[in-house]
Order: C-alpha cells, then structure tokens, then sequence
C-alpha cells in the first residue's frame, strides 16, 4: 500500500509493505542503535544498494537525544564525506528519525533522508511529516527543523520483535488520532485487537492516512496539524519531570491525553461516559493513565515552554467528544490546576 504525501514541492510516498529492494546513486549512512541494528541491520542491508554505504551506531534511549549524539551522527557524515547529493537513512524509532532527519537538515545546509521506522510508534506517526530535533534541559524537542523526508518505507513484519511497552507507546498515538480526527477509527479500535497481524495493518495506514491528510494540509503546524498534540502538551511535562526514563513517549502520550479530557469534561466538550471510553481503550494495551503530580504550580509553569505557547498564553488541545478537537489558549490557569490537583 502506498500513501502519498501531497506538500507542492515536498512531496513524497509512504510505503506500507514488506521492504522491496531500494537502490541509491549516492554514498548513503543508515543511522541506527544497537537493539535495532542486532534485530534488523543485517535484513535493512540486504535490500540497500548505494554507492558507498556505512553505519553510525548511537546510544538507545530517549536521554541520548541531545546535542553530543547530534555531533556523534554529524562527525560521521564528515568522516565518509558526505555530499550535497548523500542520504542519510533513519533506521530506528521516533528518537532516530527526529535526530537523523535534523542532522540532514543541517548538514551542509541540508541533504536528503528517508525513514524506516521500526517501531510502532514511529510507523504510525514520528516518522510521517518531517518534525526533526532533539531536547535539551529546558525541554523536548525545542532544538530542530521541519525536514521532509523523501520517502517513509514501513515493514510491519519488524514490529516483531518490538517489547510490550514499545507497542502500547505505539497504540497511543494511533488511538489520539481516532480521538481527535475520526469517530469511526476510534470505534473500530474498541472492537477489534491490535494485536491480530492483520488488524494492526489496517490501524497503520488508517493512522498514516490520518497524518497526511492533516500534514498536507499545514505541513509548518501553523493550524490544525497542532491538533496531533493531544495529549502532548502534558506529556512532554511528565517526560520533562522524570529525566526521559522512567516513560516512553507513547506513555506519557497516553497520560496526557487522560489529563486532556479531563480539562475536557470540566469545560462540558467531553462526556464522562467518552472519558472513560478513552481510558478503557489506553488501558487494554496497558498504557498508562494516572500520574502523580508532586507540585501543581511547578507542573503548570513547564506548560510555558512548550513550542505551541505563544505571548504568554498555553494553547491546548482538547477532544469534543471522540472524533473532533480543539485548539484553545483560552482555558483559565484555575480550570487546568484544578483538574492537575486530581492528578
């Protein structure tokens, strides 16, 4: 199956299938860490052909995503001396395609990458729509560019391998997007397992198609692709909090979006009856819901340097009901502690 990407000059495909044979006229490094490689390397490398090909291995871990493996990545690329005309290869999660999508766009002012994401979450929704970056002490992602690769290639037989934890994260986010785009995904996704081969296909490219229609739309997030950060917003907070290592994305996804609708049904958008479907779908997949806040105030000043908070103002976004959402900067400072103190 293929999905295109429709961005004028931007544009490209995402191929959902068993990886076919991809060849490149160009010295080409695949970026990867050590447990994708050991699983996958040797299968990623009998379907690439290039004129000169080679491997930087970095750390694997959310904390590793920081400047110094940046330069770890980007010290390679010298070393083989890459080109203008080079490629780089994203062979990993959301942390190696943000990382090796903003080394491309840096070096030498920018060359080409293309994805294959091997995680759930990643094939769902990282590696789709050319967000790139790393963190640094202040937050997630702040340092970064959008970089659109030039093709994603998802294999869903590398899914595999993936631990339980990795695939919940995944779920997460395929879940905000029934959540905030389409009533009748999230309907289907409480009536059939994820964990059939085929089912999981179907939930793939209902999500990638999701995410282009919404990234063809506003590929720079000046509008409605803001809305793919339900559930974001607080949890790049939890992220923030406990150091990157104690939750996966997805997971700290997962308890932003049961923090959302709370604010949600607070506000009279979101029913509890539909708060509670949310919660149920989360935890079938064991995703985390609950959080335990230690300071109220200091939880609710992080909200201020997330990219979306703008003259002062924290934007969130909130589900109406299942299968529609909202971008606001509306909500008051007493609405949102209130609903933290719950937490």
């Amino acid at each position: 199956m293929t999905v295109k990407i429709d961005l004028n000059n931007n544009s490209y495909n995402i191929y959902i299938d068993k990886l076919a044979q991809i060849s490149f006229d160009t010295k080409v490094v695949i970026v990867t860490n050590p447990t994708v490689s050991g699983f996958h390397l040797d299968y990623l490398m009998s379907k690439i052909s290039a004129k000169q090909l080679s491997v930087v291995t970095i750390p694997d871990g959310e904390e590793y995503k920081n400047m110094q493996t940046l330069e770890m990545i980007l010290e390679h690329c010298f070393e083989q001396r890459l080109d203008r005309k080079s490629l780089l290869v994203a062979f990993g999660g959301g942390v190696i395609g943000d990382m090796t999508g903003f080394a491309a766009s840096i070096y030498q002012r920018g060359i080409n990458f293309v994805q294959v994401p091997t995680t759930l979450l990643s094939q769902v929704d990282a590696s789709v729509g050319g967000k790139t970056g790393i963190n640094n002490k202040f937050g997630k992602n702040l340092l970064g560019a959008f970089h659109q690769p030039k093709a994603v290639y998802i294999d869903p037989s590398m899914l595999k391998t993936l631990p339980k934890r990795e695939f919940g994260a995944g779920v997460a986010e395929i879940v905000k997007m029934a959540v905030t785009f389409n009533k009748d995904f999230f309907e289907w996704l409480e009536t059939n397992d994820l964990n059939d081969e085929e089912n999981l296909k179907t939930a793939i490219a209902k999500s990638v198609e999701t995410k282009a229609w919404v990234v063809s739309q506003d590929e720079k997030e000046h509008g409605i692709r803001a809305a793919l950060n339900y559930g974001h917003t607080f949890g790049h907070v939890i992220e923030n909090e406990t150091n990157y290592n104690t939750y996966l994305h997805g997971e700290a996804v997962g308890i932003g979006m049961c923090m959302a609708n709370a604010v949600a049904v607070k506000l009279g958008i979101m029913t509890k009856d539909e708060e509670f479907r949310v919660k149920v779908l989360l935890e079938k997949y064991d995703i985390p819901t609950t959080y335990e806040i230690k300071d109220v105030e200091d939880f609710y000043e992080h909200f201020f340097l997330d990219k979306k908070s703008l003259d002062n103002k924290i934007k969130f976004i909130l589900p109406v009901g299942i299968g529609d959402c909202k971008i606001t900067d509306e909500v008051s400072k007493e609405d949102v502690i209130e609903v933290l103190k719950g937490f």
